[in-house]
């Protein structure tokens, strides 16, 4: 059972090669999320592993998978195969740290844990851009090889193996600017269309918690996870995040 979030496609693509190798069930968590009638309780089946992909945002797991693994409940959990992989444009703070706590409080123990490294989607703060194309495609072209080993990590349920970057100043990233992030950057309140707007719909279809409703223009609702989707999606660059997107390039998984 294997239970992702993911914006512009990074880790819905490491999810489905991770669920087709393991023959594991595929679960939305911004469905699940999103769901009215969702009772947050899975059943699993005998020798079943659990397992959460996610997106690293602003060094730490993204809001929404954090209160999804408070919420969730499993019937017959005989300490199964745990792991998590999360997927960065570079470091991962103290992503690790963080969710092996919120783990914890479960009662619960991650066996493996990974990072592997991805296109860049965040764009919405000066100085951040999508990633030039070569190193784009060389990041697309190495996680390849990534996922694989980490199939096989997870084939031969290896324990006690967590692979990722942590990278510089890791408590300042993740402990001051990551709640800065969330209270001041997860809001869909800048996000407008320009007049290049076609009325096309691939931003409300692209938005993983439903939160868009095209009426001629998108309109954005309040449940944001600044994920991105409807500004990475958009063919005419017409959805914009205030100034801070302007002149701004974008990005989606070619798999997704």
């Amino acid at each position: 059972m294997i239970f992702y979030f993911s914006g512009t496609g990074n880790s819905k693509w490491i999810a489905r090669e991770i669920s087709v190798v393991q023959h594991e069930r595929l679960i939305s968590i911004a469905d699940e999320m999103t769901n009215p009638d969702a009772a947050f309780q899975y059943r699993l089946t005998d020798n079943e592993m659990i397992g959460f992909v996610f997106p690293v945002y602003s060094w730490a797991p993204p809001a929404i998978v954090m209160d999804f693994i408070d919420k969730i409940r499993f019937e017959n959990f005989r300490n199964p195969y745990m792991f998590f992989v999360c997927t960065c444009g570079d470091e991962v703070g103290l992503t690790v740290d963080i969710i092996k706590k919120a783990a914890g409080k479960r009662g619960w123990s991650f066996n493996a844990g990974f990072s592997v490294i991805m296109p860049n989607n965040y764009v919405c703060l000066p100085g951040f851009d999508t990633d030039p194309k070569e190193l784009e495609e060389k990041k697309l072209s190495e996680a390849v090889p990534a996922v694989g080993h980490i199939n096989a990590l997870l084939t031969a349920r290896e324990s006690d193996v967590f692979e990722y970057r942590k990278g510089s100043w890791p408590c300042f990233k993740s402990r001051i600017i990551n709640p800065l992030f969330n209270k001041y950057q997860v809001t869909a309140k800048p996000f407008f269309a320009t007049d290049s707007c076609i009325s096309c719909g691939l931003c409300e279809k692209a938005c993983p918690v439903h939160n868009i409703r095209v009426v001629d223009k998108p309109v954005w609702g309040e449940f944001c996870t600044s994920c991105l989707a409807c500004y990475h999606v958009c063919p005419q660059l017409a959805v914009q995040y205030g100034k801070a997107t302007r002149n701004k390039h974008q990005y989606f998984n070619p798999h997704h």
